[in-house]
């Protein structure tokens, strides 16, 4: 009986050597990538992630290992850029051996390579083409974007109103007027401020995006094969994203009902269009499956960055009131209060241009980038990276670069304006990231931000109760996207 049982423990123990050493000599087997931590068997350099903290911990192994390293998110290699310069080698500089998107667990088991954001090779090729092509000239003839962004920049204003200056927190609110920009191009209709089912489908997002941000979110990216079977709340996310799925599949049947191709209302109907064309396609862009995870991954990204970006911004006109005085001069003087802000406005107010790029560029809303990854095993920055290593290159680095920025951890506006007052643009204020994969919605991204900032200011004086601190304005850093902390505010019409 105690030789069976000396027999079983050495075979566990033989068992155990044979997998550690397996593991161990796999994350080694490319032996010139960048340096960085020795990485442990199954964990990899998990412990030299602070719990909460992981922007914060990858941009303290940039100070030890310098620009380029690497880390191991189990016995997966991951190559992190940092700074301004290094991720424009590897984007622009270098765009197509950099240009497939890298992996994140979190959410790649529901979508599966589908869709422009998360999708790779001549799929996401076709997929971007079309997405662009259609953002540029959507309408075909009918109310441009601007028109609708400014329609939707007075339900907002009226919606405000209605609060008649009583303190509210601004949360739901701007996220409805950030998706229903999205649901117009979309779907072809928008939703009412007080429509209690698409408040709750907007709460979705908002747990999407704080479900990939907390502790269990950035492990379960780290350690997939250890995450997947461990209780905790990123098992949520598969419900949410039925949830998601079930909305979206609903619209395009409302759709599929009253289809005419000679009519296109909106983005479902042209890709109804273009998949007809299309019958013949062998990557699957434009399948069945593929229009309701497409449709989910644009309303995603084109809601919640632009409600945060909102959020901070008010929050730091609450901090700095002097600046809050100097924008409402400038739309005074430019716009005036009779007419609603037009984009063409833009060119003459540079120093509420310089603000809404500072607040971009301050509340870093997505500071990690979403990952890439090579397309063919490369040599750069003299380091060998094998074909499909997944590839971070930090955004928050480059917002924070002091060689672009004189105060980079402080909100200050000169940044993006010349000694004369006018506008100046800055190479390394790159928030929608950089290359070939650039947000296609960036366009979009920036006349939103604009006209709804600038008509919220045009109409109101912002006040609130709390007493706010740098440390109350500054982003959280915690992982995936930044959130502004929770507060309320009255808007005081001018």
């Amino acid at each position: 009986m105690e030789i069976t049982a000396l027999a079983t423990l050495i075979l566990v123990l033989l068992l155990s050597c044979n997998f550690i050493y397996s593991t161990w000599n796999k994350m080694y087997r490319w032996r010139n990538l960048p340096p960085g931590p020795t990485p442990l068997p199954i964990i990899g350099s998990l412990l030299h992630v602070k719990r909460g903290e992981l922007v914060n911990s990858l941009n303290q192994l940039r100070e030890k290992y310098g620009s380029i390293y690497t880390l191991y998110f189990g016995s997966r290699p991951v190559v992190v850029l940092t700074g301004y310069q290094m991720v424009k080698e590897a984007l622009i500089d270098r765009g197509d051996d950099f240009s497939n998107r890298g992996r994140m667990p979190t959410i790649d088991r529901y979508f599966q390579g589908h869709g422009m954001i998360l999708g790779n090779g001549e799929r996401w090729k076709q997929l971007r083409r079309f997405t662009l092509l259609t953002l540029r000239n959507f309408g075909m003839g009918k109310r441009s974007i601007e028109e609708r962004i400014q329609e939707e920049a007075r339900f907002l204003i009226e919606e405000l109103k209605s609060y008649k200056q009583s303190s509210i927190n601004p949360t739901n609110i701007l996220g409805q007027t950030a998706s229903n920009v999205i649901c117009s191009i979309l779907f072809g209709s928008r939703y009412n401020y007080q429509d209690v089912n698409y408040l709750r489908l907007l709460n979705i997002f908002n747990e999407v995006f704080q479900l990939m941000s907390s502790t269990a979110g950035q492990f379960h990216d780290m350690i997939p094969e250890i995450m997947d079977h461990v209780p905790g709340p990123h098992q949520k996310m598969r419900i949410l994203f039925e949830k998601l799925l079930e909305f979206v599949t609903e619209r395009v049947k409302i759709n599929q009902e009253t289809f005419d191709p000679s009519n296109p209302r909106d983005f479902i109907d042209c890709f109804f269009i273009k998949s007809s064309q299309e019958k013949e396609d062998l990557t699957g862009a434009f399948s069945a499956r593929s229009l309701p995870l497409s449709l989910i991954q644009i309303f995603v990204a084109g809601t919640e960055t632009i409600s945060s970006t909102l959020r901070h911004g008010l929050l730091i006109m609450l901090k700095y009131p002097e600046i809050e005085a100097k924008l409402h001069e400038e739309i005074d003087r430019v716009i005036g209060g009779n007419r609603s802000p037009s984009i063409e406005d833009r060119s003459k107010m540079p120093y509420t241009d310089a603000v809404i790029h500072e607040i971009q560029r301050f509340s870093d809303v997505l500071p990690l980038n979403l990952p890439h990854a090579t397309v063919r095993d490369i040599t750069f920055q003299g380091y060998t990276i094998p074909k499909g290593t997944d590839v971070y290159p930090i955004l928050y680095c480059a917002l924070h670069d002091p060689d672009y920025f004189a105060t980079p951890n402080k909100f200050n506006p000169n940044h993006f304006l010349d000694e004369n007052g006018s506008f100046k643009k800055e190479d390394a204020f790159i928030p929608f990231s950089t290359g070939k994969r650039v947000c296609a919605g960036e366009g979009l991204a920036k006349m939103e931000l604009f006209l709804f900032f600038t008509t919220i200011l045009q109409n109101f004086k912002l006040t609130t109760k709390m007493h706010l601190t740098e440390a109350d304005i500054s982003p959280n850093m915690t992982g995936f996207s930044n959130v502004p902390i929770p507060f309320e505010l009255s808007f005081i019409p001018r």
